[in-house]
């Protein structure tokens, strides 16, 4: 596990006077202000967020010194940082996105089937991205049923496939919805 973990992303500007949109990591959009002073991944800058607002699941939010539009836009794609300490402590089966990212995927046979690559909310849960060995990818809900083990300290967890169903095009069927 690493010592820092990402809590947001620079993804926009809004408005003119150097407020920037946030894609944050927290549960809730706006608690990334709680983490300020933030660093950038080198751990070379360090921010101080005032959160103003939120849009489309977005933190808006304004930077100590960034005061214009251009200097906002400089900063698309920066990623905020803190120390794993100062996050809240974890529940018994949760876990950091940055923590699953990257895991060794296996089936319950012990096989290997791939890697970790994103976690995605759709709106319905989490769900694993995940990058399959030798090509691939595979989604699969990240809940209990279908991932019934996961060892953090191990960078590995078990999978339980979903059947696959081939769809009408495959087995024959005319695969439209006028056919």
């Amino acid at each position: 596990m690493a010592d820092r973990v990402c809590v947001g992303v620079v993804v926009g500007v809004h408005g003119v006077r150097g407020a920037v949109r946030v894609k944050s990591f927290t549960e809730v959009a706006a608690d990334i202000g709680y983490y300020s002073p933030v660093e950038d991944e080198t751990g070379t800058r360090k921010f101080r967020l005032k959160v103003t607002g939120e849009v489309k699941g977005s933190a808006i939010v304004t930077l100590e010194g960034v005061t214009s539009r251009d200097a906002a836009e400089a900063l698309k794609g920066t990623k905020f940082w803190v120390a794993r300490e100062r996050l809240p402590r974890l529940e018994e089966d949760e876990f950091l996105y940055s923590d699953l990212i990257g895991m060794a995927v296996v089936g319950l046979d012990g096989q290997t089937l791939g890697t970790v690559t994103s976690v995605h909310d759709f709106g319905a849960g989490d769900v694993l991205d995940i990058a399959l060995t030798p090509r691939g990818n595979l989604m699969v809900p990240f809940t209990r049923d279908a991932v019934p083990e996961v060892d953090v300290s191990g960078r590995k967890l078990v999978v339980i496939p979903p059947v696959y169903a081939p769809d009408e095009k495959e087995d024959g069927g005319s695969g439209g919805r006028d056919g």
